[in-house]
């Protein structure tokens, strides 16, 4: 048995699977966000410990001693300033964080041949900003720090008593050289930062260690269980999913939502509005466009609401295309592609006496679905074809919800499994264990999922232009207000 634990951003998943590729077990333990200030967004490390030994006990419940090989998953761009054995010195800052807004005029006035390099734009809640915010406003704690780890790497220096990171996760900081496939030193040198905060870097799929006595009583697991590098989340979900052909293209919808597709080369966007990041396999790279506000804004419409999501849903499907006129913007954590704005802000705009709440929850779920739509293209105009989508991740369930974003996007959805389509970042890690100790020769002999059904974009496809129009005309005309 492979076992696969996913860090994500408001819960830790563990897929326990067999070499066969069929889900054997599966454990699910929610971990906090928190925003002490607007525009913050933390967690604490410390939770993401007790969600991780929650979620690995209820997947394993009895077959631990099956375990062969623990994976890792995590949410990318966020740091974790350590001390020297890794133990926290102040909450994790996450990828939906903007503090570091103010400072990202640091990197544009980097040389245009370190610009290249990093082959991505710069955006608030990377790792680079957001340790040039904490050397200005946090000096002691900045200096004090001996390690400033990604989520899932700190993560694993907590199971094995090893600090290393890879090249999925360390592709997304903006201090890594995607060109020569290392810490960019230059780029570190030019912002005054501490080159020895970066950990070392290995190949995502191999051992790097083994689970240490105290990890496994807390995890449920055999001490001395290898325990392999990982990857970025969506780097893991691209394996998860069996999106690995060059030209296809997958959306995953979570908390936010990321439209990849699979690159052989070292092709960034010239224009600098899509992300270009190393995938998990070396020499492997994948486009990709970054919609901060998928269920984050979701779930902010809901609570605020006070609905469930079967509510949330039934309400917004008794109301037609175009929600009678209102437009939802939901940039309620500044938005990235295509906007890169970390100031941008969510709003309800064309409300009426005749609008009710279903109105509103109608307006939010095609708000989202706009927002996906705006970015993939941003992707096509970087030169990725996108016929058709594969589509993925736990906010992706519903057929309703599937019927809207296939007639919101105008393209045809390919359905993955539920059961992959959910974990995918999970069983990614879980396959990349198996592929590390040598299960599978290469990613030819991975068990795949295949997607089991077709959402076509139907009739209704043509009532969302006139609505799609109005959500594009809105961003430029409110920004800055």
């Amino acid at each position: 048995m492979l076992l696969g634990l996913d860090l994500g951003t408001g819960s830790v998943k563990a897929l326990l699977v067999e070499e066969g590729g069929a889900v054997a077990g599966a454990g699910f333990a929610a971990c906090g966000v928190r925003s002490p200030r607007p525009g913050w967004a933390e967690s604490d490390p410390g939770e993401w410990w007790r969600a991780a030994g929650a979620a690995c006990r209820e997947a394993v419940r009895g077959r631990a001693e099956e375990v062969v090989a623990l994976g890792l998953s995590g949410q990318m761009h966020g740091v974790v300033l350590a001390g020297e054995d890794g133990t926290p010195l102040w909450p994790a800052i996450l990828w939906a964080d903007t503090r570091s807004a103010g400072v990202l005029d640091a990197y544009r006035r980097l040389p245009q041949d370190l610009r290249r390099a990093l082959a991505n734009p710069p955006a608030a809640g990377m790792a680079g900003p957001t340790l040039l915010w904490l050397r200005e406003h946090e000096p002691a704690l900045y200096a004090a720090a001996r390690w400033a780890l990604q989520p899932k790497d700190w993560l694993r220096t907590r199971l094995i008593g090893e600090v290393a990171s890879e090249p999925s996760d360390a592709s997304a900081t903006l201090l890594y050289d995607l060109a020569a496939d290392r810490w960019s030193r230059e780029v570190v040198r030019e912002l005054g930062l501490r080159e020895e905060l970066l950990p070392p870097l290995l190949y995502s799929g191999v051992v790097c260690g083994e689970l240490l006595p105290g990890a496994a009583r807390h995890l449920g697991l055999p001490e001395g269980l290898p325990v392999v590098c990982g990857g970025a989340d969506t780097a893991c979900a691209m394996l998860g999913t069996g999106l690995l052909g060059e030209g296809e293209v997958q959306l995953t919808v979570g908390t936010g939502a990321q439209i990849i597709s699979p690159r052989r080369d070292f092709v960034p966007d010239p224009s600098l509005r899509t992300h270009l990041y190393r995938a998990v396999f070396p020499g492997r790279y994948y486009a990709m466009a970054a919609v901060q506000n998928a269920g984050l804004a979701l779930e902010w419409v809901r609570e605020v609401l006070g609905v469930s999501w079967e509510v949330l849903h039934a309400e917004a499907a008794a109301v037609p295309p175009g929600s009678g006129g209102v437009v939802f913007l939901p940039y309620v954590s500044g938005e990235r592609t295509p906007h890169l704005d970390p100031h941008a802000r969510g709003a309800w705009v064309g409300l009426g006496l005749g609008c009710g709440r279903g109105h509103l929850l109608r307006a939010a779920l095609e708000g989202v679905a706009f927002a996906v739509r705006e970015a993939l293209g941003a992707l096509e105009e970087a030169g990725i074809q996108a016929p058709e989508l594969r589509l993925a991740g736990g906010g992706s369930l519903g057929e309703s919800w599937r019927r809207m974003l296939a007639g919101a996007l105008g393209r045809p959805l390919l359905i993955l499994p539920d059961s992959a389509a959910s974990v995918a970042s999970a069983r990614g890690a879980a396959l990349l264990a198996g592929l590390a100790l040598g299960y599978y020769r290469g990613p030819e002999e991975l068990p795949v999922p295949r997607p089991e059904g077709v959402v076509e974009p139907g009739g209704e496809a043509g009532r969302y232009e006139e609505a799609y129009r109005r959500f594009r005309e809105l961003y430029p005309r409110l920004r800055g207000l």
